[in-house]
């Protein structure tokens, strides 16, 4: 297994940050396998979806209706409504594993590999690629 971290900025607002460019980089020189993206924080997640049509600005939407940014939560420290960013990975999971054909990450025509941090409290993510040969 090849590995490494990479270093997002995300700011200090919630963002949908395509890293498609990114893991392509990471796979470019090898064969066959699969490729495993780690995002190794409690309040962010990993999404496949387009891009640039709306649909990141839609996902926000939709976490911002299904988990809302209120004190109602148990989970308390950090900027109001914090909670609700602990919640979410139940939803949108911090890792995705995709195929990789020749060097080349087999997604659809419209999917882009996206890190979702809703959490404006820490301005950059880690993202961990590795490599499975196959």
């Amino acid at each position: 297994m090849r590995t490494e971290v990479i270093t997002v900025r995300t700011g200090g607002s919630p963002v949908v940050r395509d890293i498609t460019a990114e893991a392509a980089d990471f796979v470019r020189s090898e064969a066959d396998g699969l490729l495993h993206v780690f995002v190794p924080h409690a309040t962010a997640g990993l999404a496949i979806i387009e891009t640039g049509a709306g649909s990141d600005d839609d996902l926000l939407t939709a976490i911002d209706d299904l988990l809302p940014a209120e004190d109602k939560w148990r989970h308390r420290h950090g900027s109001r409504g914090h909670g609700r960013d602990h919640v979410l990975p139940a939803w949108i999971p911090p890792y995705a594993t995709l195929p990789v054909i020749d060097g080349r990450i087999a997604l659809g025509t419209w999917q882009s590999i996206c890190l979702v941090d809703p959490n404006g409290d820490n301005p950059t993510r880690q993202v961990r690629f590795s490599f499975i040969a196959g």
